[in-house]
Parts: C-alpha cells; structure tokens; sequence
C-alpha cells in the first residue's frame, strides 16, 4: 500500500527518484501515465493490467468513454528504474503535468501521484480548506 508524500527534484536529464519505499512495492518496473488534476501516475504494473482491462471495456460509442481511455492509455509507458532508484520523465508527461524542477510524489493506496511542488501545495490548501464538506458528502455516501 502507498502512503504519505515526499519532496524530491527532476535533474537536468528528466530523472525522478523515486522514494525507497516505494519502489520495493513498484518492483523493477511500473506504468507511468497521465493522471487527474494536473498530476501524473505511477501504477505497479498488477494494478496497471487490471485498469487497462476496465478501460477497454468501457463502451467505445461514448465519446467520454474514448476520451478517458485515450487520457490514461495513449499517455502511458513502462518505465524502468536506474541503479539510483530514478525514472526517466518524458517531456510530454512533464509538460502535461507542468513539472519543474521540485515535485512531490504522493502514495495513494494503490497508486502514486507526481506532482509539481507548487501545484499540489496549492490544490493541497484547497483540498485542506474543503474537508469537512468533503467529509461530510462522504458520510452520506456511507464511506465515513
């Protein structure tokens, strides 16, 4: 399981490290991909092959349904990790994501998160002066 966040730096070369312990989840390899809300994600290859098969089966008529999978699908690539425990970021997830030199990588249960520092601080706040709506809308879904 992912959790907790932690600050690191993308070097010259577009090489993120990615923190130790994640990695002995992740393995050798993992998916990195678009994500939501101005992030990227990371995905153990087992959680990555289960949403592959979900997206595929989403009806190809609708056109949201095209959308999302071609968000999360077209974007996607194996990445491999370095002796250091680094990945390499391509320019176009780096773009997507608005990536500058300090990011911070999220655990989130099954997933991680690669955030620019300064947006997820930002969408942080926000998401932090919101809890107790989003708490509440979750109690009345049964959640909490």
């Amino acid at each position: 399981m992912f959790i907790g966040e932690y600050k690191h730096t993308i070097d010259s070369k577009k090489r993120l490290a990615i923190p130790v312990k994640f990695r002995k989840e992740l393995g050798d390899k993992a998916m990195l991909t678009r994500g939501l809300d101005g992030c990227l994600f990371v995905f153990p290859l087992r959680e990555w092959e289960q949403l592959a098969e979900k997206l595929g089966r989403l009806p190809f008529g609708q056109q949201d349904s095209r959308g999302f999978a071609r968000l999360l699908l077209a974007g996607a690539l194996e990445v491999e990790f370095d002796q250091l425990g680094r990945i390499l970021v391509p320019d176009f997830l780096k773009d997507y994501a608005a990536l500058k030199k300090e990011v911070v990588i999220a655990g989130l249960f099954n997933k991680l998160e690669i955030w620019d520092g300064a947006r997820w601080s930002s969408y942080k706040a926000n998401l932090e002066k919101n809890s107790d709506r989003i708490a509440e809308k979750l109690g009345e879904l049964g959640i909490i």
